[in-house]
């Protein structure tokens, strides 16, 4: 983080920012730490990112943003607007680790002119190269095909041993209703079109362990519950959520509805997910009106304004261990085995034989330690005569 930007500061602004940023970094202290071996994923909805709602962000909104993506080492952020000013302006906070990869914008009226992004940690990830869009095939050439409202985005990560090939969405809300029928179909088709095209993505063949390739569905799904047609989508297409995640409560600012997942492909080996759960900023932060009295718009109301300062979502998180060195240790000894017939029986029977030999020494020291003891009596003996 580069919070050097704050020096510029002065008088009551320059307090209030770093009396958040202390309150909201005592909060994430309470997820994982990054360490050696394990890789922390998110997914948030930052809402209208870079939209103009109230003015815009603060620079309050902007250095807590950046402070929770901070505690990440990848995160998908769903609806950046056109306008990038924002996102530029978190991720020069964040520093010169942090770098990201972004989509154009999706016109038509259901796209909503918004962008689909991952933000990532440079020392603890590396962008694979792969990128695109994902698009619903067509039976014929002349055949159209409605495609998802905001075209899902794909991309290819790895940190550690483990490969992480990511698609993230934000699915159409439409109406209020549970399973609205856009809303259902979009997240049928891109999860059957995923499953679908997994081999392309991952080798399930000839899955190694020490080095796991996985393939992820995360972002807003716009799922109300657990039970509706829309979540169903995910499973029955070979998606599977962390069990950790299906204990946690909602991740709207009302924790309860579960717009926001991340899924596994089922196919999918070699990781196991170590903690999840969703993190409520709004404990710690931007969570009292006087504080922002002077600063958000007379006519706005405090909890409207800040959802347009933090966001009406809240971060959804899972920790993975990918640190796979015993594995491929462990199989290079394998290869070892395999390469040379008969090399286990031959151990084996090396073995057998040194146990065989300290056996024959002990006896026979056992039986010299016999002869001596007897030899001493033998001589005692004669000197009491």
């Amino acid at each position: 983080m580069d919070y050097t930007g704050l020096r510029r500061l002065k008088g009551p602004d320059r307090a209030r920012i770093i009396t958040a940023l202390i309150a909201l970094r005592a909060g994430l202290r309470k997820l994982p730490p990054k360490q050696p071996g394990n890789f922390l994923l998110s997914t948030w909805n930052i809402r209208e990112f870079g939209g103009s709602k109230y003015g815009g962000r603060t620079l309050d909104a902007l250095y807590c943003i950046a402070e929770c993506i901070n505690r990440f080492d990848l995160v998908a952020v769903q609806e950046v607007r056109q306008d990038l000013v924002a996102l530029k302006q978190v991720v020069r906070i964040l520093g010169r680790d942090w770098d990201y990869v972004y989509t154009d914008v999706t016109f038509g009226s259901r796209g909503n002119g918004e962008r689909l992004a991952f933000l990532f940690n440079r020392s603890r990830v590396s962008f694979t190269g792969l990128a695109g869009e994902l698009v619903l095939p067509s039976k014929s050439a002349t055949e159209l095909v409605a495609q998802v409202a905001r075209t899902p985005f794909i991309c290819g990560f790895q940190s550690g041993w483990a490969k992480f090939n990511l698609c993230t969405v934000h699915i159409y809300y439409g109406t209020g209703k549970k399973d609205d029928p856009d809303r259902l179909r979009d997240i049928e088709e891109t999860a059957k079109l995923l499953a679908t095209k997994a081999k392309s993505y991952i080798d399930l063949d000839h899955p190694v362990d020490y080095s796991p390739e996985n393939l992820v569905l995360l972002g807003d799904f716009n799922i109300f519950g657990r039970e509706d047609a829309t979540f169903q989508a995910l499973t029955k297409n070979r998606f599977t959520i962390p069990e950790e995640l299906l204990r946690q409560k909602g991740s709207n600012v009302a924790e309860d509805k579960f717009y926001d997942q991340i899924a596994f492909y089922r196919q999918g080996s070699g990781l196991k997910c170590e903690a999840a759960g969703v993190f409520n900023f709004y404990r710690y932060i931007f969570n009292d009106a006087r504080t922002y009295k002077k600063v958000m718009p007379t006519t706005a109301k405090f909890d409207s304004w800040r959802t347009y300062q933090m966001s009406d979502h809240l971060i959804m998180w899972t920790e993975f261990e990918v640190d796979k060195t015993d594995a491929y240790l462990r199989n290079l000894m394998r290869e070892d085995a395999d390469a040379a017939p008969g090399a286990s029986k031959r151990a084996a029977r090396a073995t057998t034989g040194k146990i065989s030999a300290r056996k024959a020494t002990a006896k026979k020291t056992a039986k010299t330690k016999e002869a001596t003891k007897k030899a001493a009596k033998r001589k005692t003996a004669k000197k009491a005569a």
